[in-house]
């Protein structure tokens, strides 16, 4: 088993999953500088939105997990603030982003989905690495499986097998199915960006899309959901949807004793809703822009007419002096 301690100095442990999120901040953020130079969006923008984006999704994801766990923190809520003792949800994570980021981007001038179009690779391969995270800390894994599963069946490493065995159990890697579904989902936002029909919004949309359709499938084999108690008819419609992975999964328990993972349920949503956004941004001209087009701030269109009109002041003075 690898140890979750990178190092220590004296009493501070630093842990394998902080430096593998920060690694995979930092090559997010790589992207995003990258493609933003071909739209002449200066780097300083995009570490600002780092430093912005960063605490809000800690944030987010810290108030996500608790709002679903409330009866643990009711009671103490000193231990709502005491995130290094485990706790956080990637969804959380994603809308304390979004908010975040969205007014320092409108403060900025942009339209706020050219830059998350801009910034949907550095998420999606935020995930995938970060998930690697979850590994050395032996969490977010599947069910319980059979070692020869792992070693015959999916050819696993032995680095690999012998981490997923957590007090002499053997369970599913999620963390690796998730981490390689959005590896996939990298390469295809990369060929999507450079197709001429792709609007503004779109890639980001694809993102969501992607992403959540993988979480839905990987989601049901989890043992640690967070879970709700819905109506029967929509429990049973989540498990028809996740049926064809029985043919090589199975189900993981659900631990909270509700019906319904909630983060299925969001998942299915957000399908839904990024393609109704889609069409509907279509249909109405919100989405005129292609992706390949300009990206100019208004903070800059207003400057430069607020220029000319001193300048065209400034010509009509000097005429009419000619003139007297």
């Amino acid at each position: 088993m690898l140890e979750s301690i990178a190092f220590s100095l004296g009493p501070i442990h630093v842990r394998w999953y902080g430096i593998i999120l920060g690694t995979a901040a930092l090559i997010g953020l790589m992207l995003a500088i990258r493609e933003g130079k071909r739209f002449k969006i200066v780097p300083d923008f995009f570490m600002d939105l780092l430093l912005i984006g960063v605490p809000s999704a800690i944030i987010g994801a810290r108030i996500y997990y608790v709002a679903f766990q409330w009866a643990d923190y009711k009671d103490n809520l000193w231990e709502v603030f005491m995130i290094w003792h485990g706790g956080i949800a990637i969804y959380g994570a994603l809308i304390g982003a979004i908010i975040g980021t969205s007014f320092y981007i409108r403060a900025k001038g942009y339209n706020f989905f050219r830059i998350a179009d801009i910034l949907a690779p550095g998420l999606i391969v935020g995930q995938a690495i970060g998930r690697w995270g979850n590994f050395m800390n032996q969490e977010a894994h599947g069910g319980p499986v059979e070692e020869s599963f792992l070693r015959d069946t999916l050819h696993l490493p032995n680095f690999i097998v012998n981490q997923m065995n957590i007090e002499g159990t053997f369970y599913h890697p999620a963390f690796l199915y998730e981490s390689l579904w959005s590896f996939v989902g990298l390469l295809i936002l990369f060929w999507l960006r450079r197709r001429p029909f792709l609007r503004a919004g779109e890639l980001f949309l694809s993102y969501f899309i992607w992403y959540s359709i993988g979480r839905f499938f990987i989601e049901g084999i989890r043992t640690d959901s967070l879970d709700i108690t819905g109506p029967g008819w929509l429990a049973s419609l989540m498990n028809a949807l996740w049926s064809p992975m029985k043919i090589v999964f199975e189900p993981g328990v659900l631990t909270y004793g509700g019906n319904i993972r909630f983060s299925q349920l969001l998942a299915l949503l957000i399908v839904i809703a990024a393609v109704i956004m889609i069409i509907i941004r279509r249909k109405k001209g919100y989405s005129n822009e292609h992706y390949s087009d300009p990206i100019v701030s208004k903070l800059a269109i207003d400057k430069n007419k607020v220029v000319n009109e001193e300048e065209t002041d400034k010509g009509v003075n000097y005429d009419s002096n000619r003139t007297i």
